[in-house]
């Protein structure tokens, strides 16, 4: 899953942004709003953290740009502002959670989690298809009640495609879901994390569809 960080505060956000990759998350950090609303103009991200005491432009006119143009991506506020005409005005211009500073990372992560499940219209915690568990939280994998070991980018793949099933998603939604900004990509990348998620689940698991990209299919049970 892919990040957009939009944080000014240099310790506070580069905390932030190792606490997220460390979770499996893909960070891009930008620390100011008119960075921000140019990522999100020209980018797919699946969750923004959105500071609103922003330079350049404020982060309630980030997310106000967002939403004008018909922008669904959830977006948390993380904001020092207490006040509850703040956090109002924050939620009406389209925000889908609030989180105050200072807080506790294992909150921040575990709002982003109940975002991620809101947006994919999802109540249980567990992805569950056929024979595979995933959980988001502990990041683990059982196959058939067995343990799996993956690597961060192959768990980040499944999750994203199992959070997905039934939809096809492009090759380069897939891609920038796995690397960020700044990172050297290999042109058969996500065909090679594709082909080690098919030796453990099967040729038949993930779907490729030709000049598109891939998808896992509902179950039939």
């Amino acid at each position: 899953m892919r990040i957009l960080l939009v944080e000014d505060d240099e310790l506070l956000g580069d905390g932030t942004r190792k606490g997220l990759s460390q979770d499996g998350y893909t960070v891009d950090w930008v620390k100011d709003g008119l960075m921000a609303d140019q990522a999100l103009k020209t980018e797919k991200f699946d969750l923004v953290v959105l500071d609103l005491g922003l330079p350049k432009m404020p982060g309630i006119t980030v997310l106000q740009n967002l939403r004008d143009r018909g922008d669904t991506t959830p977006v948390l506020i993380l904001t020092a502002r207490e006040s509850i005409e703040e956090r109002v005005k924050g939620l009406d211009t389209g925000a889908d959670d609030y989180l105050t500073k200072p807080f506790d990372l294992h909150e921040l992560l575990a709002r982003l989690r109940a975002l991620q499940r809101r947006f994919a219209s999802r109540a249980a915690p567990l992805l569950v298809h056929d024979d595979i568990e995933l959980d988001p939280a502990s990041h683990t994998i059982t196959y058939k009640g067995e343990s799996l070991n993956l690597s961060r980018r192959e768990f980040a793949l499944l999750h994203v495609l199992l959070e997905n099933t039934g939809r096809v998603l492009s090759r380069e939604h897939l891609t920038q879901s796995l690397y960020g900004w700044g990172e050297e990509v290999d042109s058969n990348a996500l065909e090679v994390h594709v082909h080690n998620l098919r030796k453990r689940f099967g040729q038949g698991f993930i779907r490729t569809v030709r000049g598109i990209g891939y998808t896992i299919e509902k179950s039939n049970n």
